[in-house]
């Protein structure tokens, strides 16, 4: 471990989300002098210490334990993941949640890479719901449409811009 890679980090951070050493030593129950000896490289902070700093700091654990050399990084990553964390006006629950997205994402694109089984009809580009391929009867016994959409139904606009400018 780089002891003062990971105290420089740890007051990256903090300056970040703009608390003081006092403000953070108080919210991860860690005494104050032992923190500052942490960020200027004097103290091996252990994976409890770590963990109790990274919720002070509401950043994820693994962020820490990465930048301090108990966890590999798993992969090269594009910097979303460091952003997300690093993020001082989302909650621990928000990052969570958007790095699980994040993460599902890249799980599906990598799947798609290796070629995995995929849904019938992907090939096509034309799926209908179900995985039905179009003209093959769908529950209701009537052959789908090409477009997926039920008789009667318009399809959505394709050039209709969904996000408000």
């Amino acid at each position: 471990m780089n002891v003062g890679s990971i105290g420089e980090y740890i007051r990256q951070q903090r300056e970040q989300a703009k608390i003081s050493l006092r403000q953070l030593s108080s919210a991860a129950g860690v005494s104050n002098p032992y923190l500052s000896q942490i960020e200027r490289g004097l103290r091996r902070p252990s994976a409890e210490i770590l963990q109790q700093i990274a919720k002070g700091l509401r950043i994820s654990a693994e962020a820490l334990y990465v930048q301090a050399g108990i966890l590999e990084d798993r992969r090269p990553d594009s910097g979303v993941r460091a952003a997300v964390l690093a993020d001082p006006e989302l909650t621990e629950r928000q990052k969570q949640v958007l790095l699980e997205i994040y993460e599902s994402f890249r799980r599906e694109l990598a799947a798609s890479v290796a070629g995995e089984a995929e849904p019938a009809g992907i090939e096509s580009g034309v799926v209908a719901p179900g995985g039905i391929e179009p003209g093959e009867p769908g529950p209701n016994g009537q052959a789908s449409q090409a477009d997926g959409m039920a008789p009667g139904v318009a399809a959505p606009r394709r050039d209709a811009n969904p996000v408000p400018e």
